[in-house]
């Protein structure tokens, strides 16, 4: 269970993503346990989870960070320090100089983005593994603006547009195609994967098995996960296997802090907060889906029920209705939680409201406030 108290909310600013350390060591925990178990490399997504204060723990634990183009690539070289595994649907002719010199890893999506920079890589890191994107053309994403797979999809080579060529240039193959999803559903595409492209592992020397494990939700099968690398493994001995997950580092690790600025009534209560969903919480627009808020129900299943709306100007910046034991006032708290992945690195500063604070709640019960943001946060990405 969490253990933010009344004290510690009274010691953050508003709104204010905090992270606990004590649950990401847990999920850290589970992950190194499926290394120690499969000789497993697993990688940090940055995509995912890129709250860089906190990697002087997660290092600790994983193997490095996989990265999707030089900003990320660059913050994970100088504040991880260990496997920098890059991968772009395109890259830039002017970044592939820096970005190859930074890298341990370079996957490429398409034959000719392999062909035109894979030897230009090599002149700048004679050491640099390259390897291809493919596309297994079977998913079970959710929700098909998450799927990788998808019809038409760009991301991945599909199997007949594989040039065997390419294996006089490559280590390894990445595949990415599940998001949120089961061991079984790795399962599913593990043998589409193994089915259409097996006859080049032999040739090879890692293999990425991609993101979208959801390792640390509970209930996911982490004893199969591990059957599925080993399995794998004893039918391939001298490839090395990663998994860069990023929503599994994250997942249930911290929250985000809003406060009741103002309640008005249009036929429902309205709580409009210090935050908002379009700036600080995309996802539940973008995918949806419905954040869960601490001590609150669905709608009417408690007796004081309120629509939650963020302080923007979007005439849809909701965040949804719910219940509470007790009525809403005007400062009180509202805890959205699992709100450490993908919604830090999405956020924005659209209307001009500012970014949540960063804090920290350590082991010992120490507060970090690690970074807050103001105008110049504002005013300096837009000129």
């Amino acid at each position: 269970m969490s253990d933010i108290t009344k004290d510690i909310l009274n010691q953050l600013p508003s709104p204010c993503w905090l992270l606990e350390e004590k649950r990401l060591k847990e999920n850290l925990e589970i992950l190194k346990n499926i290394k120690d178990k499969t000789g497993v490399k697993i990688l940090l997504a940055l995509k995912g989870y890129a709250l860089w204060k906190s990697f002087y723990l997660v290092k600790e634990y994983l193997d490095g960070c996989c990265a999707s183009g030089l900003n990320e690539a660059k913050l994970a070289y100088e504040e991880f320090g260990k496997e920098v595994s890059t991968y772009s649907p395109a890259f830039k002719e002017s970044e592939i100089e820096e970005i190859a010199k930074i890298s341990s890893h370079l996957t490429f999506n398409s034959m000719t983005q392999l062909n035109k920079f894979s030897n230009i890589a090599k002149k700048y890191n004679s050491d640099i593994s390259i390897g291809v994107r493919v596309n297994p053309q079977t998913s079970v994403a959710p929700v098909e603006l998450y799927n990788p797979c998808g019809v038409y999809s760009r991301l991945g080579v599909t199997k007949d547009k594989f040039d065997e060529k390419a294996l006089e240039q490559i280590d390894g193959l990445h595949f990415h195609a599940l998001c949120e999803e089961s061991s079984e559903s790795l399962e599913v595409v593990l043998n589409a994967f193994e089915e259409q492209f097996g006859e080049y592992l032999n040739r090879l020397k890692w293999v990425n098995f991609g993101g979208g494990h959801h390792i640390t939700k509970k209930g996911y099968n982490t004893e199969h996960l591990i059957k599925l690398i080993n399995d794998f493994k004893a039918k391939y001995p001298h490839l090395q296997i990663y998994l860069e997950p990023g929503e599994a580092i994250g997942w249930e690790t911290g929250v985000l802090v809003a406060t009741v600025l103002d309640i008005v009534e249009n036929g429902i209560k309205i709580a409009i907060l210090d935050t908002s969903a379009e700036a600080h919480m995309p996802d539940t627009i973008i995918m949806p889906y419905r954040a869960e808020v601490r001590d609150a129900k669905e709608a009417n299943v408690l007796p004081y029920t309120y629509r939650l709306a963020g302080n923007t100007c979007l005439a849809g910046d909701i965040m949804g209705d719910y219940s509470f034991k007790e009525p809403l006032k005007v400062g009180d708290k509202i805890i959205f939680e699992d709100q450490m992945h993908y919604t830090m690195v999405k956020a924005t500063t659209f209307n001009g409201i500012n970014l949540p604070s960063i804090a920290i709640l350590k082991e010992n019960g120490e507060v970090e406030v690690v970074r807050e943001f103001g105008y110049e946060d504002f005013k300096c990405r837009l000129s």
